[in-house]
């Protein structure tokens, strides 16, 4: 049967007008990453022609000697030895805490919670991930302030602190991460441990989780660059210029984002300007260093399996 023209030129035109379209919309998205690419190239252009002629010794320990530094305890007196020490000490701390609660909590979503308490615990989760970071560092801030007028007198801002707000900072990204790569597991996959007499129990830790391992270690890697980066919450929460190195997790500390913040509001030389470009060129170095490792470590995993 033979369709006349007058219903084959509509729809030949129609495929014309997708087809515009079409081309419309990727010519768009190549455009959109190229901004994206350029401007940022840019970006790290700028910090790394500025940064990189201040990378040495002098830039971690100052006019000490480092072995004085690491080994004996000298003072790195113009470095950013306390900064670096600080900022690794306060990400490992934040792991430490924020980790294993995440995972945990995604986990629970992923393979337990059911109903109600699944809707409410998601809601809960999207709220707090979109709590501004200086909101909890106004939270922690409160919290000393409130303990100083009730319980404990002795209370103050700390790395303890800082770790605690930074752990609920971060944890949106573990606990989605987390629940997302359990939830887009196979059907089959997710089905196979019952399927051989595996308790859920079982099931989740002999199965799910090694075979989810790639992306709850992004979560990870994101969660870890975040609090790496983050200034707002550690500016109310215990980190001061100069502090040295901290001594207990009670105590002041340094960090390389207000070291950042502070040398390029408070200059007072182009010596400091130039130290506040290379302590971003290291922070970059470092978050750009993890996703590294992280990408090559999700792919080794692929491969192995």
């Amino acid at each position: 049967m033979k369709w006349p023209n007058s219903m084959k030129k509509p729809t030949h035109m129609k495929r014309q007008a997708a087809g515009r379209i079409e081309n419309i919309v990727l010519f768009g998205s190549w455009l959109s990453a190229g901004w994206i690419a350029t401007v940022m190239a840019i970006f790290f252009g700028y910090v790394l022609i500025n940064g990189a002629p201040t990378l040495g010794p002098r830039l971690i320990f100052g006019e000490s000697n480092w072995i004085d530094v690491v080994l004996r305890g000298v003072p790195a007196w113009g470095g950013l030895y306390a900064a670096v020490v600080g900022t690794g000490t306060l990400v490992i701390l934040t792991s430490l805490i924020a980790v294993p609660i995440g995972v945990a909590a995604g986990v629970y979503l992923a393979c337990y919670a059911r109903g109600r308490i699944k809707r409410f615990l998601s809601f809960a989760v999207d709220v707090l991930g979109g709590t501004p970071s200086i909101v909890m560092g106004l939270f922690g801030f409160g919290l000393i302030t409130f303990l100083r007028a009730t319980v404990f007198p002795d209370a103050r801002t700390s790395l303890l602190l800082a770790a605690v707000c930074l752990t609920m900072l971060v944890l949106p990204y573990l606990i989605s991460m987390t629940r997302m790569s359990l939830e887009s597991l196979p059907l089959e996959l997710r089905l196979s441990g019952p399927a051989m007499g595996l308790t859920t129990q079982q099931n989740v830790a002999k199965v799910l989780l090694p075979s989810a391992r790639p992306g709850i270690l992004s979560g990870v890697i994101l969660a870890v660059g975040r609090a790496a980066e983050d200034t707002a919450v550690i500016l109310l929460t215990g980190v001061v210029a100069n502090a040295g190195l901290p001594r207990g997790l009670g105590d002041k500390f340094e960090a390389l984002p207000f070291t950042i913040y502070y040398l390029a509001g408070e200059y007072r030389s182009a010596e400091e300007l130039n130290t506040a470009f290379g302590a971003a060129l290291i922070l970059l170095s470092l978050t750009g260093g993890l996703y590294f490792y992280a990408r090559r470590l999700k792919r080794r995993w692929r491969n192995s399996t």
